[in-house]
């Protein structure tokens, strides 16, 4: 099975002899090229998340991917894997980028049943898609192991000796001449229950989907295993009949893995519900999630963190709240909101402060601070934007302070992707809500909170 690897906001093209390799453009088969162009127009006129858009590119009509990353399906079997522009945020190829992105999803809500350790040595040899599918291959394996889970199923069967409950009507109706023969309905003990019938349709798709050697023997090993058990044909009926009993606590996370696989659910907001030609993954929600896994790990004890708080608006109209306010991250000292943070998945440069470049933020952004902190912390104290930390953005900037506002700063501050921590700069009046700030070492380098 063909594919390539790209970052995100590469661009893709038909194929053109000495296009690509340069200015992050890409080609793929003509064939490939017209679905993604349909694609791109199709989500245009439904509305949905623009993970692909129209561009040009030395003149030529190409399709840029977007701030999404995972793998882009064709219906021919090409594979686009879309890794995080974290190569140039972190350094490193596109192994270093895989196993980052699978760190980064485990914090991400409904998408934490990934182990990390083997996932990420999966990452190593191979693409994002077969990484997914020797995780979930990893997790169907471990039920065999400890058994498949049987329960009692209601049957109704012609049976030459009576069990369970007579059915009279169709009794009468099929046995009239037979009186060796009883319609009857009743109770069996069997294998053949939703979870299972859905394990195995599962694993008929990834035989489908992997190109992984590794994967196919595994795979086709697992199915055996079920060869008695029916595949669920209706998999949305029987999703809604799974009962996760006592003792089936191992099948949760491998049914996390089977909507994705046989839903094709993108798991956009992190609750899936949105039918995607690939699994595709936003960058601002993954890093969001992933700040706030390890930051409430850098907090003082006694702060909490809220994630998506929304108990404001911005305006009252006709004695109706309007437009609701939701910061990203929002930090709480006892009954007081105390420091409210928006994360943004974008790489700045520190260096280039004047000008309309302006280290590369958005204006937007400062007036959605701005709200967040009239509202939240009534125009005093302290809002953050949080960036990951690169080469050229490795320190907080100077703060920003609103002539109209007085007592309220706005900090931009780096988060570093390695050390998962966030660079705070010294002497600002909010330090001690991060009192742990002591260099942490890593096997590349040595890094530590801004002083």
């Amino acid at each position: 099975m063909s594919g390539i690897t790209i970052c995100e906001f590469d661009a893709l093209t038909a194929a053109t002899p000495g296009l690509a390799g340069a200015d992050g453009l890409h080609t793929v088969p003509d064939t490939v090229y017209g679905w993604l162009e349909t694609q791109c127009l199709r989500a245009a006129e439904q509305g949905e998340g623009a993970w692909l858009r129209l561009a040009q590119r030395r003149g030529r009509r190409v399709v840029q991917v977007t701030s999404f990353v995972g793998v882009i399906r064709a219906p021919n079997g090409f594979q686009i894997e879309v890794l995080p522009k974290v190569g140039k945020a972190i350094g490193g190829g596109a192994v270093e980028a895989r196993q980052l992105l699978i760190e980064m999803l485990c914090c991400l809500q409904g998408f934490r049943h990934i182990q990390t350790d083997s996932a990420k040595i999966s990452a190593a040899r191979m693409p994002l898609l077969e990484v997914f599918i020797a995780e979930f291959l990893r997790a169907v394996k471990q039920i065999v192991k400890r058994g498949l889970r049987s329960d009692y199923s209601s049957r109704q069967d012609n049976l030459f000796a009576l069990r369970g409950k007579l059915l009279m009507a169709p009794h009468l109706r099929q046995n009239l001449f037979r009186a060796d023969r009883f319609f009857a309905e009743h109770d069996e003990f069997s294998i053949d229950r939703p979870e299972n019938r859905l394990l195995h349709a599962a694993l008929r798709r990834v035989l489908m989907l992997s190109a992984s050697q590794t994967n196919q023997q595994l795979g086709r090993e697992l199915a055996f295993v079920f060869a008695d058990i029916p595949a669920s044909a209706q998999p949305r009926i029987d999703f809604q009949r799974v009962r996760l009993d006592r003792g089936m606590g191992n099948y949760a996370d491998t049914l996390a893995w089977v909507r994705l696989i046989l839903d094709e659910e993108s798991p956009l907001t992190g609750t899936g519900g949105h039918h995607a030609p690939s699994l595709l993954f936003p960058m601002e929600a993954v890093f969001e999630a992933f700040v706030a896994k390890h930051l409430l790990k850098q907090l003082a004890r006694r702060l909490i963190l809220k994630t998506q708080a929304r108990s404001h608006h911005l305006v009252r109209h006709l004695e109706q709240n309007w437009f609701r306010l939701k910061p990203d991250l929002l930090i709480r000292n006892a009954d007081r909101d105390s420091l409210v943070l928006d994360t943004k998945w974008k790489l700045l440069d520190g260096l280039k402060a004047n000008g309309t470049d302006k280290y590369g933020l958005s204006q937007s952004d400062f007036y959605q601070l701005q709200a967040y902190g009239q509202s939240y912390l009534d125009g005093q104290g302290d809002v953050f934007l949080i960036y990951p930390k690169t080469d050229t953005f490795d320190k907080p900037l100077p703060v920003f302070e609103f002539p109209k506002v007085e007592g309220l700063r706005l900090w931009v501050l780096p988060f570093c992707l390695k050390s998962r921590r966030l660079s705070v700069p010294h002497g600002a009046q909010f330090i001690k809500a991060f009192p742990d700030r002591t260099p942490v070492h890593t096997a590349d380098a040595e890094v530590s909170a801004v002083d």
